[in-house]
């Protein structure tokens, strides 16, 4: 499932606030890691990146919300889900 991990979406869902220079509230990433999210092509390293963002929003309580937005935001651009191989 190689293609699934190397055509998945940014998890960014668009929301886009880091308080404090943190991870943002949105997708759990910090601007350094999203950037680096395309030059991350093989699956380990897009899998670590998606199991850091689930556990930073586990953390702040909005893990539900971000998984409801991206399953639709994939959906939307008709590739499968990444967050049902986790």
């Amino acid at each position: 499932m190689a293609g699934l991990w190397r055509k998945a979406p940014s998890p960014c869902i668009g929301i886009c606030k880091r308080p404090e220079g943190g991870p943002c509230v949105g997708c759990g990433l910090t601007k350094a890691e999203k950037k680096s999210f395309k030059r991350r092509r093989k699956k380990p390293e897009r899998k670590a990146l998606f199991r850091l963002a689930l556990e930073r929003l586990e953390a702040m309580g909005k893990r539900a919300r971000f998984e409801h937005v991206y399953r639709r935001r994939c959906a939307k651009k008709e590739r499968p889900c990444p967050l049902d191989k986790l």
